[in-house]
Order: structure tokens, then sequence, then C-alpha cells
């Protein structure tokens, strides 16, 4: 039967009969996130991260590449140089003289650091970076916003042409011939995986999102796209041999109007290719104000994904948010359907049949957070969910976990405010390094429907089951044993039912069983040594649902 996420939503909202249907994308990758963990601490604590990710199943790690860490300093204004005394300032006057936005060379050697031992670190490890290049930028990279918006001159419109530079500069460092100015000064691996900004349809990345009335981030967004990929087109990134990705837009918006207003994403990807909310495109003064001639004077925006951020926030996957403009796991489906309309409407300007890439996904925890976290079971059990859900969805390439470990709370506020958990608690540990439940669930993700069927000889129900054994390095030759205990005796022990189920070559797997006994149970999948049958890795046990 075709894959679908209908019919999970049945099984999950409804409680209806789910069958698990054929494993129709067998290329999904395993995203992680955690910028946190693997640029702001150090070098150490990143390839130890690396190393803990890829032993869970890891297959690629998204990193953002900002802007202003990298242009920290890069060109010193006039007025800086001035409030800087002796070799200060006579350094400053060189940096400034010999900086040239697109050469990596003329930035200062220190702010490429993290990013140059991140990627030699991950070709040691086995896991394919991602490189989301995105602002806020530096000040000189941001047109100056009227006085009534000052408080978001971090984020105001950002000027096309220097982001193309910036972006420029960054793919021909990572373009697997350049040389590294320190170290060993050997040639840096090259990056493969990229995506330009980030979530462009919320404020506290791109500003204004609205302006007199008319959206304008969407326009902004636009240009950004096109002119940062012809910065990797000029240094040999191209769509015919990397990942190049649009999007990263956040999953919700407001119905606000305003410069910090965040836009909800259906909304916003109708405005980045000029379509109004009848279909219709722009035309005239409404399509000028919107910038539509970006497509008639630089084409279309290439790319070969769209990547997106389906949180639910703290409501299970499955639960679809009231405005049909939201795009969270829950109407998931609805992006590509968008997405394939749009390219139609504009004749390519939006590229066709774009496979869907989920870049950030999770949920954060009560504990820590007892304002807007969920409690640990939930977390594994959602997290889980929107696993399957992508597997789901065969337009879907990747489903990703933010985070892998909770940051630190915002501690110059009171530990009992909500300013205080500002910071996100997604991880599957807690930020001492404790596990949640969610861990587990990450390793081997596992998933049992209750068919509503018995047998016809033993009255036992039949479960169609789902899972995955991440932890095993793709390609892996192996079977998940399933495993049933019955939960009305205790103490019972767990029985394996059947022969193991053969995995795919990203160790996904799907089974039918029925119960050995005619009483409720619960039902893992367990991956067990082919010589002694001990018990290498165990799924969190699920009763079915």
């Amino acid at each position: 039967m075709p894959r679908t996420t209908r019919l999970l939503m049945l099984a999950f909202a409804l409680g209806a009969l789910l069958v698990p249907a054929a494993q129709a994308s067998p290329v999904q990758t395993s995203i992680m996130m955690d910028d946190d963990l693997l640029l702001y601490r150090n070098d150490d604590t990143a390839a130890k991260a690396l190393v803990a990710m890829k032993k869970l199943g890891v297959d690629t790690v998204r990193v953002t590449v900002l802007w202003k860490v990298i242009a920290e300093g890069a060109r010193p204004s006039k007025v800086e140089i001035s409030k800087l005394k002796g070799s200060a300032k006579s350094n400053a006057r060189k940096q400034a003289a010999r900086f040239k936005a697109t050469n990596p060379a003329t930035y200062p050697r220190r702010n490429w650091d993290r990013y140059d031992n991140l990627v030699r670190s991950a070709a040691r490890t086995g896991i394919r970076i991602y490189f989301n290049v995105t602002g806020p930028g530096p000040e000189w990279a941001h047109t100056k916003p009227p006085p009534a918006q000052r408080s978001l001159r971090a984020s105001w419109k950002p000027k096309p042409a220097a982001f193309k530079q910036f972006v420029t500069a960054v793919g021909r460092r990572f373009d697997g011939t350049y040389r590294d100015e320190n170290g060993d000064r050997g040639a840096l691996p090259r990056v493969s995986f990229w995506s330009l900004w980030n979530e462009p349809n919320q404020a506290g990345w791109l500003t204004p999102q609205w302006e007199n009335g008319v959206p304008t981030s969407p326009a902004i967004y636009r240009k950004l796209y096109q002119y940062g990929y012809k910065g990797l087109l000029a240094t040999g990134h191209r769509i015919d041999n990397d990942i190049i990705l649009m999007g990263e837009t956040a999953p919700l918006g407001s119905d606000a109007k305003t410069a910090k207003a965040p836009m909800r994403p259906a909304q916003f990807l109708r405005e980045v290719a000029c379509v109004q909310p009848d279909g219709a495109r722009y035309t005239g003064a409404a399509a000028a104000a919107r910038s539509c001639g970006d497509f008639a004077a630089r084409g279309p925006l290439l790319a070969n994904g769209y990547a997106h951020h389906p949180y639910t926030k703290n409501v299970g996957p499955t639960v679809t948010d009231p405005n049909p403009d939201s795009l969270t796991m829950a109407n998931i489906g609805a992006l590509a359907t968008l997405l394939d309309d749009l390219s139609a409407k504009t004749g390519g300007s939006i590229p066709s049949a774009l496979n869907l890439f989920m870049t950030e996904f999770g949920s954060e925890t009560n504990p820590p957070d007892p304002f807007s976290g969920i409690p640990l079971a939930d977390q594994a059990k959602f997290n889980t969910i929107g696993e399957y859900q992508a597997w789901s969805n065969p337009r879907i390439q990747s489903q990703a976990q933010f985070l892998y470990r909770d940051v630190d709370p915002v501690r110059s506020h009171p530990k009992k405010s909500k300013a205080y958990w500002f910071t996100y608690q997604s991880g599957l540990f807690f930020r001492n390094g404790v596990p949640k439940p969610a861990l587990g669930a990450y390793r081997t993700p596992f998933l049992a429907f209750d068919t509503g069927t018995l047998d016809v000889t033993t009255a036992a129900p039949i479960f169609n089951l789902w899972g995955q054994l991440r932890l095993l390095p793709n390609g892996t030759t192996a079977g998940a044993t399933i495993q049933w205990r019955d939960t009305t005796t205790p103490g019972a022990p767990w029985v394996s039912v059947g022969d193991p189920v053969p995995i795919d070559p990203m160790g996904y797997f799907t089974a039918t069983r029925i119960a050995p006994l005619p009483v409720a149970g619960e039902w893992r999948a367990a991956l067990l040594n082919p010589g002694d049958g001990t018990e290498l890795a165990v799924s969190p046990g699920t009763k079915g649902d």
C-alpha cells in the first residue's frame, strides 16, 4: 500500500487501524544539530560529541555558519579604529586595508578555526557536515533601520550582494582544495551539503517581516538566496554535485503584520513565489511592492531540496495547528503540495518536485523547563512518531534531532522565571550528561500498532510493527528480533516472536506479529548477539496504539 501520513493521523489522533507500508525512501538521513557542543565549547568537546553522535547512528550534523561570527573584526570601521591605541590600532588599520569579502584568507584567521577543526574532525569520524550559512551579519552588511525599529538593527535588511561575497568566501574555503593558514596547512575537507539563511520567516533572523502592510521578508529572502547561490556557484558548489537547500523555514507564525511578527511558512512561501492566496500571481503595483521582478532579473531559485523545521512545540506531532498556513509534522504533506503548486504557477521559478528535508525537530522537556517542557516519556514518544511520519512520506529525505544535550539556562535571570529557561531543553541528555528516555527511543525507535483484529486460532491480537536499528552503521546486514511480554503477570519475561526481521540499508524494518497470548502485553525490538543471544540493544517497550 502507498506510504501516507494520513493513516498515521488516524492511528494516533483517532485510535484507528494503521498498517505500516513498505519503505520507499531508503536514503533518509539522520541529522543532528547542536551548535553549542560542536562550535561554542572547544575542539575536544566537539570531537567527543561527534564520536558519541556517530555511535547513536547520526549520519549528518547541521552547523550554523553565522556571518557575524566569521566576519567579527574583519572590516573595522574608522570609528572603531579611532578608539584603539598602539599596535591594536595599527593592526586594525592593516586588517581593514587587506580585507576582501570574497577571500577567506583576509578574514581574521581565528574566526575560521572552529569550523576548520570541526570539518576535519567530522571527516575522521565519518559524519557528513551540513553548513547552514546565515545571518545576521556584521553591522556593515545591513541597512540601517529607521529610529522606530532600532531594536531590530541586527537583522534589518541584510545586503544581498554582501551576503553573496560572504557565501563565496565560505564556499571557497570548503571546496576541498583550500589550504588552511593554520596548523599543518593541509587542504580542508570539502563540504557538499548547504543551505542559505535560517528561519527567514522569523524576526530573530530577518527583519522587517512586514513593512507598510506588505510582506517584506519573503522578498528579502528571495534576493539573499539568489545572490547566495551565485556565491556557491562561483566556488564549484552546484545542485548537480552538492545538496543545496532553500527554505529552513520555521513552522508557525502570527496574524500580526508588524516588522517583528513571525510569518507562517505557507504564506511566506507564496510571497516568495509572488503568488496570491487565491493562487493568482501578483501583478502591477502589488508585484512591484514585492520585488517580483527578481525572477526576471536573476532567474529561478535553484535548489535540489527544501529545508523545514516542523516543530509542534508542546503538543504531539499529530496535532495540526488551527491555521492551515502553519506547517508542522502533522500536516507536512501540505508542504510538498504547496511547493509543487507554486512551481507550476511560476513556470519553474520555484523548482519542481523538490525533496523535503526536516532539518530541525524536537520537543523540550519538563524537567527541566517547567514553562515550555513536556513530560520525559512524551518527548520519547513524540520524537519516535515524528521519525515515523518522516519515514512515511516518500518526499522526505531526512529527519532531525535538535539537540544532543540541553543548553545551559540563562543564569542572569531568576531561576523560577520563564526567561531563565529561554534556551532549548530538547536534548537527548540533560545538561549534566544524564540521559533522558528519548535517548533509547532515538537509538532504536519502535512503534507497535494494534490492527484491531484477532488471530482466528488463538484469539490473540495482531500487531503491525515499525522501527529502526539506527545505532548500526548504514548498510549493515542484520535483523531486528521482535519481543513481547505479558503485562498482566508481574515479572513475566520478554519472549521472542518469530524470526528476526531484516533491516534495510538505513536500519528500518516493518513486521506483523500475533501476540503469543490473548492478554494485554507489551512489544519491543531487540538487537541480539547472533552467537549467544545476549542483548546488544533494545527499544523502549510499547503497548501499541
